[in-house]
């Protein structure tokens, strides 16, 4: 008897499993990068106590009301020809101390933020410079008090160059 020998060819590997692990490394790699980049984005808020001034929404909704329903608008009115605004409060406010403040919001960059007192003369007129604020985008609140009843004005203006 002879015998007979039969070379079988020798298994080939597949290279599935080899690609299933890879993609799993890949994924596992870009979640942790995105999950670094999330983690070191700076976020910054608006003001200091956002979340309080939230809590004070209903007040300044009412204020808001209040001040539309007076005769005569409180008026914000920015002049960049002479770099000037202007707040001028209605009649009937004129005559009364109003006390408050003019928040000026520079939201793209809150170390600009400021506030001056609200000193309007016997007409309800105070002019401010606006010729030191950077040139941009910058919102105006108006926030002040007469007669016991507190009012709210905000406007938006752009400065520039």
């Amino acid at each position: 008897m002879t015998s007979l020998t039969v070379n079988k060819p020798a298994p080939q590997r597949s290279l599935w499993p080899y690609a299933i692990v890879a993609a799993f490394v890949l994924f596992a790699l870009f979640i942790g990068y995105m999950v670094k980049q999330a983690m070191s984005t700076q976020v910054d808020l608006v003001s200091k106590d956002y979340y309080q001034q939230e809590l004070r929404h209903q007040q300044r909704m009412d204020a808001v009301a209040r001040t539309n329903a007076l005769p005569g608008a409180v008026d914000v009115a920015f002049d960049a020809a002479t770099d000037e605004l202007t707040l001028q409060l209605p009649a009937n406010l004129a005559g009364q101390q109003a006390t408050g403040k003019v928040q000026f919001f520079r939201p793209s960059d809150q170390t600009l933020d400021f506030a001056v007192p609200l000193q309007a003369d016997a007409t309800g007129t105070q002019r401010l410079s606006t010729a030191k604020l950077k040139p941009g985008y910058w919102r105006i609140r108006l926030d002040f008090e007469a007669a016991g009843q507190a009012y709210f004005v905000e406007k938006n203006i752009t400065v520039a160059n």
